[in-house]
């Protein structure tokens, strides 16, 4: 019998992450389950740190409301939690007490909200006996098994109207106007905007580029009477032979991510300039894809998986993601979102072992960007 259910958001914030605490807590209501949040997730659960939602006025008005009402952990791996001893930082495997927490709570399903490294440690809290169900949450739509996470559709708006908005002025100065975008392994924000916006290249992470390729298109815009371009590089992208650009590294400890990319947009607009003579920028959009008011589209996704996930866990259908696969709500099982990606603790992703989905050459978008003329810098 399901008496109490928790929400747990990880990594960083994307539209709709309310929508789907509403959806879940709405959910509960109907079916005489009480509904806590966990407060700034991973970091929450361990203080044991908790608010009630159900039959309360915090969830009332926050469908359209961007970020989340109860916060979200970022780099914390309670696995591999970094503590101080004797003033010294090392890192301890602090998941028993987040076991024993839910235990003493009473809290008969956990939902984590969340990304590739979320569920990843969801899966690992399910061998600890936790009954969890997963939300596929990412603006990067990179999480496996699942067509589309909620949040996606939002970005891809943002960065539609930014190249939109950077069209005119591309045109106006005959200038090359660089769009970097994010999506750390996976291009699906840079190849939808690119086709939705109009762009004439799009360089993916998926796709080393040919700096080559990319002014070989350009010129012939030239030659053919257009001397301005449009450009989308995803924060991810690199030449063929490179590598990443990173901004900044960290020690985190293992199991996170410890590099903050950045510097993919300057990198290609100054080649740019340099190579076809015409005067070229970049735009970094950052986190202006993850923040503000969720779209219509991402409002109904969300609201869909959150009430899908609180009926699995009414049908006792646990240690699951709940995905939309054909355009119908499903579940598969964490172990399959997982991967090959097994060992406990191991949460970071873009590794040879884990399951994100990235842009695969055969999908549809890569032919229709190919159809229509972008440049995929290959």
């Amino acid at each position: 019998m399901l008496k109490k259910v928790g929400i747990l958001i990880n990594g960083g914030d994307a539209p709709g992450l309310n929508a789907v605490i509403r959806a879940i807590t709405r959910t509960a209501e109907r079916n005489q389950v009480e509904c806590y949040g966990f407060l700034d997730g991973f970091n929450g659960l361990l203080k044991n740190n908790y608010v009630r939602l159900d039959n309360d006025p915090i969830t009332s008005g926050i469908l359209h409301k961007g970020g989340a009402i109860i916060g979200s952990s970022l780099n914390a791996n309670v696995f591999n939690y970094k503590v101080i001893e004797n003033g010294k930082e090392v890192y301890k495997d602090l998941s028993e007490k987040c076991v024993q927490n839910l235990k003493e709570d009473g809290i008969d399903c956990l939902f984590t909200l969340g990304g590739d490294s979320t569920q990843k440690s969801a899966r690992d809290f399910s061998l600890r006996g936790i009954h969890v169900i997963g939300v596929p949450k990412t603006i990067d739509n990179d999480v496996a098994c699942t067509d589309v996470t909620f949040g996606f559709n939002t970005a891809v708006s943002v960065a539609t109207e930014s190249l939109d908005r950077l069209h005119t002025t591309a045109e106006t100065h005959n200038r090359i106007m660089v769009l970097e975008v994010m999506g750390r392994y996976a291009g699906w924000i840079t190849l939808e905007s690119a086709i939705a916006g109009g762009a004439d290249v799009a360089l993916l992470p998926e796709i080393p580029y040919d700096m080559d390729k990319v002014v070989e298109k350009i010129q012939a815009r030239q030659r053919a009477g257009k001397n301005f371009s449009v450009v989308v590089v995803s924060e991810g992208a690199f030449p063929k032979g490179g590598s990443m650009s990173i901004k900044d590294t960290r020690e985190g400890g293992k199991g996170v991510i410890n590099i903050q990319l950045g510097g993919a947009g300057d990198i290609v607009a100054k080649e740019l300039e340099k190579r076809t003579g015409l005067v070229a920028r970049n735009t970094t959009l950052g986190y202006m894809q993850r923040g503000g008011t969720p779209s219509a589209t991402d409002r109904i996704l969300s609201t869909k998986y959150g009430a899908k996930a609180m009926e699995l866990a009414l049908e006792g259908k646990f240690n699951v993601l709940t995905v939309l696969k054909n355009g119908k709500l499903d579940y598969v099982s964490l172990e399959d979102v997982v991967g090959d990606n097994k060992e406990i603790g191991a949460v970071e992703g873009g590794t040879e072992d884990s399951n994100m989905k990235t842009v695969k050459m055969d999908d549809d978008l890569i032919k229709t960007a190919r159809d229509i003329g972008i440049c995929l810098g290959d």
